[in-house]
């Protein structure tokens, strides 16, 4: 009887708990108020997405969609505080480029990005610019590294932080060109782009959504696109290719996660309205205007993408590779530069973000 009496209560708290507290995968999600977290400093790219989107799904829903930001150590206290939340739909990540590479710059983290994570959404991709400061003598990417390599040391760029996809991009550029410049590491892209507006560093590397109105305003010098075209909203900036460079090509990606354990209808809940307005023709026009190809992708090919910097074009070793890392002060060996591309991890065997495909561990 006692057993018949505590399994009633406990059906009737049950039914009292669903009613009170809407399923998240159930028609009334949300109900109450939901949280974009952003492990970076507000007014970055990744901010400045997130609260696009944000606001358009809190239109679309009906509850405010609350951008939070938690910035520091390249991403991964925002990340963690994700990864440690419920799988209810109320918290997701606005992930950066940074999300991937971070495992195998950091060393252990208290987070799996392969295991703690629930793909939903790519957002978009946004590729990398090469600005300077309009005090800068050289006025090109040749003239940069002619420039640099006549001054070594002269020359100081700023990033994000040590071992941000900013930083590497810095790093990578003086491994291609002999060049030898001075990292300055700030708390965000934010402060960096600060830094550089006051002439405190002459060069550093943006998503074009971070730098596009101060290019417009003439305040900084767009000097070459890492892409393989031009990009629609800077017509006049050539690629890096075209300006000496072959070989250099990085895009930033932004990504919709969430912890692991989310319920499959909830993320496709949450899919398929994010994706309603990333397709959008405004949505595409207005995210293009600002620097970012709009995406909208499925979880099935956010989990399985091999990420957005691969230097295809171009075959390094892991003996060209390796001073990258170990000027940065990574102990890599090449079995640990592998499996890390994607938002989520893939299992492909590439190198990490803003670094080149070397070679297949796996044989």
């Amino acid at each position: 009887m006692r057993n018949l009496v505590t399994l009633l209560a406990g059906a009737t708290l049950a039914m009292w708990a669903a009613a009170c507290w809407p399923q998240a995968g159930s028609p009334n999600f949300p109900a109450r108020p939901v949280r974009m977290v952003v492990a970076f400093t507000p007014g970055g790219g990744t901010d400045i997405i997130a609260r696009i989107v944000a606001q358009k799904l809190g239109e679309r829903w009906g509850q405010p969609v609350v951008v939070e930001n938690r910035a520091g150590a390249s991403g991964n206290i925002g990340t963690d505080l994700v990864a440690r939340s419920a799988p209810d739909g109320y918290t997701m990540l606005m992930a950066f480029s940074s999300h991937a590479s971070n495992p195998a710059l950091y060393g252990k983290l208290p987070f799996d990005i392969n295991k703690d994570f629930s793909s939903i959404t790519m957002v978009g991709t946004a590729p990398m610019v090469v600005i300077a400061s309009p005090a800068f003598p050289a006025k090109t990417l040749a003239g940069l590294i002619e420039y640099a390599r006549a001054r070594p040391g002269a020359v100081k760029f700023g990033s994000s932080g040590i071992g941000t996809p900013v930083h590497l991009a810095g790093e990578l550029m003086m491994q291609l060109t002999g060049i030898k410049m001075v990292h300055v590491p700030y708390k965000g892209i934010a402060p960096a782009m600060t830094a550089i507006l006051a002439g405190e560093i002459e060069i550093t590397y943006v998503a074009v959504l971070t730098g596009l109105q101060h290019f417009k305003a003439g305040k900084l010098s767009p000097l070459a696109v890492a892409g393989r075209s031009r990009y629609p909203a800077l017509p006049d900036v050539p690629t890096a290719a075209e300006a000496g460079l072959a070989g250099y090509e990085i895009d930033f990606w932004y990504a919709l996660l969430g912890p692991a354990g989310m319920p499959a209808p909830l993320v496709a809940r949450i899919q398929r309205d994010a994706a309603a307005i990333l397709t959008t023709p405004e949505m595409k026009e207005s995210l293009l205007a600002q620097g970012c190809v709009a995406s909208g992708s499925s979880p099935e090919e956010l989990s399985g993408v091999e990420g957005h910097v691969q230097f295809q074009d171009v075959s390094f070793g892991y003996d060209a590779i390796s001073p990258v890392l170990s000027h940065i002060d990574i102990d890599a060996k090449p079995g640990q530069i592998i499996a890390l591309m994607g938002p989520t991890g893939s299992g492909k065997t590439t190198v990490v973000n803003l670094m080149p495909r070397f070679y297949d561990a796996t044989g």
